[in-house]
C-alpha cells in the first residue's frame, strides 16, 4: 500500500474507532484492490462493472447463495461503488435460467410519474425543450430498482439483511475510487453544482483523484432502512419523504403515491432458436430481445460463419439486419401494458424473412428507403452483470440510470442518484433521443408508462444447460452488442475473450451511419464504404460481461468468466 493510501486507510480506522465500531472482516480490502479481467473455474463466477461488486457476489457465492442470491448482492454494491450507473434510484431487467429448467424475466424498469403527460417536454411551440428530460428533478421517472430486487428474493437462497450488509458497510466505510471514478465525478461536477442544493457525498472542495476514499454515510442509512423494512424502507417512511421533499425543490413530479404504487412486474421472456441453441433474452419494455431474435433469424441462412470473422461481407449482412429490426423498434415498439405492439408478427419467421427479401450483398441499404415492416391486419449509461453458480443457476441482469450519473440530481438526505429515465419516452415523435434513437406514439409519454428500453441481458442455452451468459450497457448499441457478442462466439468461433474484446460496429437505422470503434480494421471500413456506406468511427462500444459455461473431459463443469477491457469491469470466482 502506497503512503497516500496508508495514511487515508489510518484516518478512516481511527475515525471508525472513535465512534466504537469496527470495519468488517472480509475476504477482500476496499481500500486497495485489483483489477481481473478473466476467471476461469468451476464452482462460481461474476463479472460486473466493478472489481468490488464482483468480489462480493463471490464471497455471496462461498456462503451458500445461489447466483441469484450474488446478482442481488452485486446491485446492491454496485449502487455504492458505481454510482454512474448503479443504482437505487433507476431501474432494469433481470433474465434468470434457474437450474430447475425455469425461465425467468423481471421488469423493473421505471415508470413515468402520475403527473407526467404527453406533452410535457414541449414549449409553447410545441418544441422539445430536450434539457428538460435530460437533466434535473423532471426528467426522473419513478425507480424499479429496489422493487427489482424483492422480486428476485423469490428465487434466493439467502436472507436480504446478508446480501445487503456488503453495500452498506462500502458506504458507511468508504471504499478506494479509481482512476476513472476519480474521472467521472469530476468531469460532472458543474451538473452536481447546479442540479443539488443539499450537501451530497459526490462533491468536495478539491477535485477527486485516484486513490481517494468515498464515504457515502446518507445512502448508508438509506440501505439500512431498506435492510430493516424491506422494500417500505424505500417506497414509503423516510426514504420516500426525502425522494418527494427533493423533486418539490425543482418542479420534479415524482409523488409519494407514486412511489407507494410502484410494482415490478414478471413478464414471459422472449426464447427462440437459432441454429440450435436456445436464447433466453428480455421482452417489452424493453426492445432488446425483439431486435436481438429479428437479428439473428435475419442472418441464420446466410452461412455467415463462412464469411470469416469482420469481413466485409459478415459486417455488412449484420448492418443490413441491424438496420432492419431498429426501424420496427421505431414504429412499433413501447410498453405492451399500454400499446398494442404487434409482437408475434415482429418475431415470426414469415416477417423475419420477409425483411431481408432485398438485402443486396455488396451493395449499402438505405434508410431513406428501408423503412419498418408493413404487418399484415391482426386479431448508455447502464450496467450489466453476469452470475453463474455451481448447480446451474444463471443470471443476466442490467440496469440503468439512463445518461451517466442520471439526472445528476441525488435525492437530498438519501445519498443516491435519480435516473433521467423519461428521456426514453418519444418527446415528440420523429425526435431523437440522446442516443439518437426515434420512436412514435408507441412510445409516447403517459402516467405510470414504462419507457422503451434497449437493455438485453442473455442467456444462451446449448443442449438446454447454461452456455452463455451476456449482456452491456451502451443504449441503442446494447442489442447490437450483444448481436456481434453471440455471433462471435457461435458462429465465428471466437474465445469468450476475443468475443467480448474485439473492436464492434453499430447500425440502429438513423441516422444512416455505421459506427465503428477505434481498432476496427480500416480495411473493412474502406470496403464499406466503397460499398456506399458512410462509416463514423466513435468512441467505445457497451462493456460486455460474458460467462461462458462448458464441461470438461471427465464432466467437470468449467466456468470461463470475461470482463470487457473498455472499463473498470473484473471478473471474479472461485
Amino acid at each position: 500500500m502506497n503512503k497516500i493510501a496508508t495514511h487515508s486507510f489510518l484516518i478512516l480506522f481511527l475515525a471508525v474507532l472513535s465512534c466504537k465500531s469496527h470495519l468488517p472482516v472480509t475476504s477482500y480490502n476496499p481500500y486497495q484492490y485489483t483489477i481481473q479481467k478473466s476467471f476461469t473455474g468451476s464452482n462460481g463466477a461474476v463479472v460486473s462493472a466493478h472489481p468490488l461488486a464482483s468480489k462480493v457476489g463471490v464471497e455471496i457465492l462461498k456462503q451458500g447463495g445461489n447466483a441469484v442470491d450474488a446478482a442481488i448482492a452485486v446491485q446492491l454494491v454496485l449502487a455504492v461503488v458505481y454510482p454512474g450507473a448503479g443504482n437505487l434510484g433507476g431501474g432494469g431487467f433481470m433474465i434468470a435460467h434457474l437450474q430447475d429448467g425455469s425461465d425467468i424475466a423481471i421488469d423493473y424498469r421505471e415508470k413515468a410519474p402520475g403527473a407526467a403527460h404527453r406533452d410535457m417536454y414541449l414549449d409553447k411551440e410545441g418544441n422539445p425543450v430536450m434539457q428538460l428530460s435530460r437533466r434535473g428533478h423532471l426528467s426522473a421517472g419513478v425507480p424499479g430498482t429496489v422493487a427489482g430486487l424483492f422480486a428476485s428474493m423469490k428465487y434466493a437462497a439467502l436472507p436480504f439483511e446478508k446480501l445487503v450488509q456488503p453495500a452498506i458497510d462500502l458506504a458507511e466505510y468508504g471504499f478506494v475510487i479509481t482512476e476513472a471514478e476519480a474521472g467521472g465525478l469530476n468531469h460532472i461536477r458543474p451538473d452536481l453544482e447546479r442540479y443539488n442544493s443539499s450537501k451530497i457525498a459526490f462533491l468536495k472542495p478539491n477535485e477527486w483523484k485516484k486513490g481517494d476514499t468515498l464515504i457515502q454515510a446518507d445512502l448508508a442509512e438509506t440501505l439500512k432502512r431498506i435492510r430493516d423494512k424491506g422494500q417500505k424502507g424505500f417506497y414509503e417512511g423516510e426514504t420516500a419523504r426525502l425522494i418527494v421533499a427533493e423533486m418539490k425543490k425543482a418542479n420534479g413530479i415524482i409523488s409519494e403515491e407514486d412511489l407507494k404504487n410502484y410494482t415490478a412486474k414478471e413478464r414471459k421472456p422472449v426464447i427462440f432458436n437459432y441454429k440450435g441453441y436456445t436464447l433466453v433474452s428480455m421482452s417489452l419494455p424493453s426492445s432488446g430481445g425483439i431486435i436481438l431474435k429479428q437479428c439473428l433469424k435475419m442472418i441464420e441462412d446466410k452461412s455467415i460463419g463462412k464469411m470469416g470473422f469482420q469481413s466485409a461481407n459478415a459486417v455488412q449482412l449484420m448492418v443490413e439486419a441491424e438496420r432492419r429490426a431498429y426501424a420496427d423498434r421505431a414504429e412499433y415498439m413501447g410498453d405492451a401494458d399500454f400499446v398494442r405492439v404487434p409482437v408475434d408478427t415482429l418475431l415470426s419467421d414469415h416477417y423475419i424473412r420477409k425483411r431481408m427479401e432485398d438485402y443486396v450483398p455488396g451493395k449499402a441499404g438505405s434508410s431513406e428507403q428501408t423503412k419498418a415492416g408493413i404487418l399484415p391486419k391482426e386479431s448508455e449509461e447502464t450496467t450489466h452483470l453476469s452470475v453463474a453458480d455451481q448447480w446451474g443457476n444463471v443470471v443476466a441482469v442490467t440496469t440503468t440510470l439512463n445518461d451517466g450519473y442520471g439526472s445528476r440530481t441525488v435525492a437530498g438526505g438519501a445519498g443516491f442518484l435519480l435516473n433521467d429515465e423519461m428521456d426514453d419516452f418519444s418527446a415528440k415523435p420523429g425526435v431523437p433521443n440522446m442516443y439518437g434513437a426515434l420512436g412514435t406514439e408507441a412510445n409516447a409519454i403517459a402516467p405510470g408508462k414504462r419507457m422503451l428500453s434497449s437493455m438485453t441481458p442473455t442467456i444462451v442455452l446449448k443442449d438446454g444447460s447454461p452456455y452463455i451468459v451476456v449482456g452491456t450497457p451502451g443504449g441503442t448499441t446494447i442489442p447490437t452488442s450483444l448481436f456481434q457478442s453471440i455471433v462471435n462466439v457461435i458462429d465465428f468461433n471466437l474465445s469468450a475473450e476475443n468475443a467480448v474484446n474485439k473492436p464492434k460496429f453499430h447500425h440502429q437505422w438513423l441516422p444512416d451511419e455505421v459506427f465503428v470503434e477505434e481498432g476496427f480494421p480500416q480495411s473493412v471500413s474502406d470496403s464499406l464504404s466503397s460499398m456506399g456506406y458512410t462509416v463514423t468511427r466513435r468512441s467505445s462500444i457497451g462493456r460486455t460481461e460474458l460467462i461462458k459455461i462448458e464441461k470438461s473431459k471427465d464432466g467437470k463443469l468449467v466456468l470461463e468468466a470475461v470482463a470487457d477491457k473498455r472499463g473498470d469491469d473484473a471478473a471474479e470466482g472461485y
